[in-house]
């Protein structure tokens, strides 16, 4: 049971980064300039005291300066599910003239949640490629280090401890810096991938060292050398299956981190670029306290990367408990 909760929220991003065409109300880069900073459209289900379908009012702006909206109840517009629509078929929309923004609309008036669900791609790619690489390179180095020791050990060991010395935020900068900053959004995504997966694995290295020391020596790798198994060939059936357990727990305890720092390099206009959607580029507006006391919504973004990384730790605790245990 305590698996449920962090599971749940995982699997419900992982079903909106697959599904977000679908899922998602507007493109993510359709702009409405007549709704900037529009409020959460409210969804009605009683009419004249009695329960009906559910279905929105159309909004118009009462004061342009502050972006003060209020609706126009002379109109009602319901909602439809499974409908096609000028952008496809939608799980959720709304008949004209009204428009469906469940979280709001941001500064150029586009749908705040249709840039969240096609931002979740994004999170959930640079995380999971990210922890494919580091496993993949932490779990090689550190078992070749700790198999064959001597020179090979001490030269890889002082890598790792290079790149663990360099502070991770700063190196993270550096590297992006060697980049131009006029790169396509899709060059700017593959490189902040490069970035995240280049920095995770020298950690994870040392930690599979360090246990590699301790089970080559075991009777059952012993014997395996006795049959003349290959190197490789013990490290990939004998040894390092007894390490899976650790990296599939440190794999999801990372993953967060990931995520952070792809977050981090966005907001700060170094990662992905506009117009695509990343929770972190989609974050940059909340820099403003005025926007944000004025429009609180477009911190929707930082709700999602809040759930999204305490369900990983709590799902990584989780698996830590049973394997100590």
């Amino acid at each position: 049971m305590k698996l449920v909760f962090p599971l749940t929220i995982v699997g419900f991003f992982v079903v909106l980064a697959l599904l977000a065409d679908f899922i998602a109300p507007y493109p993510y880069d359709l702009q409405n300039r007549r709704a900037p900073f529009h409020p959460p459209t409210r969804i009605h289900l009683f009419k004249e005291g009695r329960i009906t379908l559910p279905y929105v009012h159309p909004y118009r702006m009462k004061d342009p300066l502050f972006k003060v909206y209020e609706e126009d109840k002379s109109v009602a517009c319901g909602l439809r599910l499974l409908a096609k629509t000028e952008h496809g078929i939608k799980l959720l929309s709304v008949q004209e003239p009204c428009k469906l923004y469940l979280l709001g609309t941001d500064k150029l008036g586009r749908d705040i949640l249709s840039r969240l669900i096609y931002g979740s791609r994004v999170s959930l790619t640079v995380g999971l490629v990210g922890v494919g690489v580091t496993f993949l390179l932490g779990s090689l180095v550190g078992g070749l280090s700790g198999y064959f020791g001597g020179r090979v050990d001490t030269v890889t060991m002082r890598v790792v401890e290079v790149l663990l010395a360099i502070p991770t935020f700063y190196l993270m900068l550096s590297l992006r810096s060697v980049f131009p900053l006029t790169m396509e959004s899709s060059q700017v995504f593959l490189m902040v991938i490069f970035i995240v997966s280049f920095l995770g694995w020298a950690g994870l290295a040392r930690v599979v060292r360090g246990m590699v020391l301790s089970i080559r020596e075991k009777d059952f790798v012993q014997s395996a050398k006795t049959y003349g198994a290959k190197p490789l060939r013990i490290l990939r059936v004998h040894i390092l299956p007894n390490t899976y357990y650790y990296l599939v727990v440190s794999a999801t305890l990372s993953f967060p981190g990931y995520v952070l720092a792809e977050a981090s390099l966005s907001f700060l206009g170094l990662g992905v670029q506009e117009p695509f959607p990343s929770w972190g580029n989609m974050l940059s507006d909340a820099r403003n306290v005025n926007l944000i006391s004025s429009h609180p919504w477009i911190l929707s973004p930082g709700v999602a990367l809040f759930l999204l990384v305490i369900a990983f730790n709590l799902l990584g605790d989780r698996l830590l408990e049973g394997e100590n245990r």
